[in-house]
């Protein structure tokens, strides 16, 4: 129970946080918007092309974007945990009885609420354009992109704590993910990319949490490529909040 005090204390915290300066909420929603409405359009001449995906353009665009979504609303809430660091508040934490996986999951929670109001923000947006999803189709590509979202926050504030400083922490944030995102397919599918380029991208487990959503989007909930975008994403979930709890228990201990 004091377990779940605790994570509901930052939590709370958390979230007063946010909503006191939302900007990087809104700044968060606005690349994603500007692609639906600057790129998507492009799409439809695309869609008939050998080898193109099933499902409408949209129906291929917005889960890329909702993972593209996804992993950038949570990858950079590092630099907020490294500027509490700076401030003395997490110093002022670890003196404190509050578990320590607490003071990680709190705030995870605040992030997949953020992303979830977010990706519904985007999804609405995408219908005014022409994306027909079935309902309980969203709410299962709503959870996967939330349980991404809460993965890479996990990761994100494991990598922040250990590192310490923004300088190191944008580069190999950088350097990583954006290399995984492009051969991840989310704005145009890997299956228009050439053989090699195909290869290396099946290596990537974006391009299998890309084409889950995908095929969830396309109503098949229980296919073998959404069946497996949903276990990578569980797979992905359960290393971010290993390695972040660890970090944060070595670094208050």
């Amino acid at each position: 129970m004091n377990a779940l005090q605790d994570t509901w204390l930052v939590f709370g915290r958390s979230m007063k946080l946010s909503l006191r300066n939302p900007v990087w909420v809104i700044f968060g929603l606005i690349q994603p918007i500007l692609y639906l409405t600057l790129f998507g359009p492009l799409l439809k001449a695309v869609a008939s092309a050998p080898g193109f995906p099933p499902g409408d353009s949209w129906q291929v665009f917005v889960p890329g974007l909702l993972v593209q979504l996804g992993i950038f609303g949570a990858v950079f809430v590092g630099f907020g945990l490294i500027a509490e660091w700076r401030a003395g508040v997490i110093e002022r934490m670890r003196v404190t009885p509050a578990s320590r996986a607490s003071l990680l999951v709190g705030r995870m929670l605040r992030d997949v609420l953020v992303l979830i109001v977010q990706a519904t923000i985007l999804v609405g947006a995408a219908t005014l354009f022409g994306l027909r999803v079935p309902f309980e189709s969203f709410l299962v590509g709503l959870a996967i992109v939330a349980m991404l979202g809460a993965a890479f926050s996990a990761l994100s504030y494991g990598v922040a704590l250990k590192l310490k400083s923004e300088d190191s922490f944008a580069p190999v944030v950088n350097g990583v993910l954006l290399p995984m995102l492009l051969l991840s397919g989310i704005l145009l599918p890997m299956s228009l990319a050439p053989g090699w380029l195909q290869t290396v991208a099946d290596v990537n487990p974006l391009t299998h949490v890309v084409d889950g959503v995908r095929a969830v989007f396309r109503g098949e909930v229980g296919s073998p490529d959404a069946m497996l975008g949903l276990a990578i994403t569980v797979a992905l979930v359960v290393l971010g909040v290993l390695f972040g709890t660890r970090v944060f228990r070595r670094e208050s201990a």
